[in-house]
């Protein structure tokens, strides 16, 4: 890969569209400490928060004439298990990720209508009990965490910032400051690999590719990616599965690497870090043998998305749109546009409200509608921020068909 020069890659500061119709809708402060982490599944948000409480609200609060909805809200889980630095959802389970170096499993329940009709059981604590245990005599399944200190490889040691779903949902990624890149099978809990010294640094972001493929940020400045390749055995005609291994290593980022996003087609990956741009990469795919499995990645730094004034600390995509969450208060929403061949960026708003830095994001489509006035047809989103000023905004844009 043939590095990208400044004067190549592109500043969007300039072009926002200012016709882009966004406003802040509704303002949740019910958590009484930094928001960590968001998930939306159907009509519901989740958040976890550093007070150790994962909340849950009604996510679209259109239909509610008042701007503060704490009361619509309901605690669903909270303990001693320190802040909760992730959430995903599979299925009927939450999984949340800890400071405390677990990750916790919540049974959500059926038959629901209000976020006060909800009561979450804790199915699992990670590593399970069964787990420690098969691992707790062989010597083998010991690892050097400190300079005097072992624990079996199952464990991570260090808070848990980051979890990910494979696209079929039946494993778990978690990523941790510990520097390691653990996979989980879903539907038993059971850690299935552990990879050790993934990074050189704490490990921040994860995302899942449909392809198979998994990528990691690190405060190392770097970003890697991993592949489980499965290849057919020479002395059968069965198929066995190898460990994760390192595939590609993207060492662009001048600093911390904080966020990682990928495009719906799974074709773009956005990364965020310390140096307040977001880094737009091409991803193809070749196939190597005769599984898909065995297909191979090349990353092209395409250019990046300029604006912030400080740290990029999170992102999201949705549909054509990429959402960015800044140290430096501010969401922006950037649109990537297919020209034949080749794309371009907009920045689309810039959003202003928090009095803390924007640590989490996560989107979905409210609907699509047209204005009788100008006859334009526009697409609703709803975007929602979580910051370490304690409250969670609900923002609302429309953006038309004809941009």
């Amino acid at each position: 890969m043939n590095p990208v020069s400044s004067s190549m890659i592109p500043s969007l500061s300039s072009s926002t569209i200012s016709n882009i119709h966004h406003q802040c809708i509704s303002t949740f402060k019910d958590h009484s400490s930094y928001v960590f982490s968001l998930v939306i599944s159907g009509k519901f948000l989740y958040s976890g928060s550093s007070d150790k409480e994962i909340l849950l609200h009604i996510a679209d609060p259109s239909s509610n004439s008042n701007q503060n909805l704490s009361s619509q809200s309901k605690v669903v889980a909270i303990g001693e298990f320190g802040s909760v630095k992730s959430l995903v959802i599979s299925g009927d389970k939450l999984f949340s990720a800890h400071q405390d170096h677990k990750i916790r499993v919540w049974q959500i329940p059926n038959n629901f209508s209000t976020p006060r009709d909800r009561k979450f059981k804790l199915l699992a604590t990670l590593p399970t009990l069964t787990d420690r245990l098969l691992r707790f005599l062989p010597a083998k399944n010991y690892v050097q965490v400190r300079r005097h200190k072992k624990t079996t490889w199952v464990h991570h040691v260090d808070t848990i910032s980051a979890l990910a779903l494979s696209k079929d949902e039946s494993l778990l990624y978690s990523v941790s400051w510990d520097r390691t890149l653990k996979i989980w099978r879903s539907s038993d809990f059971t850690c299935l690999e552990s990879v050790n010294n993934a990074h050189d640094d704490a490990i921040n972001a994860l995302v899942c590719c449909k392809n198979g493929f998994v990528f990691t940020g690190s405060a190392d400045k770097k970003i890697k990616i991993w592949k489980n390749v499965i290849k057919e055995s020479k002395s059968s005609n069965a198929r066995k599965k190898k460990k994760h291994s390192v595939v590609a290593v993207l060492d662009t980022h001048k600093s911390a690497v904080n966020a990682l996003a990928l495009s719906t087609d799974g074709c773009v990956l956005y990364s965020g870090g310390c140096d307040c741009q977001i880094l737009v990469w091409d991803i193809t795919y070749t196939n190597d043998g005769d599984y898909e499995d065995n297909q191979s990645i090349n990353m092209s730094l395409v250019g990046a998305l300029k604006g912030h004034k400080r740290a990029v600390l999170c992102l999201s995509v949705i549909s054509d749109l990429i959402c960015s969450g800044s140290a430096d208060k501010t969401v922006r929403i950037w649109r990537r546009i297919n020209n034949g061949s080749s794309c371009s960026y907009s920045c689309l708003a810039v959003m202003e409200g928090h009095n803390g830095p924007v640590k989490c994001l996560t989107t979905t489509i409210e609907h699509n509608y047209s204005n009788s006035t100008t006859m334009i047809t526009n697409n609703a989103y709803l975007i929602y921020s979580g910051s370490l000023d304690c409250s969670i905004k609900v923002w609302k844009i429309l953006v038309p068909y004809s941009l």
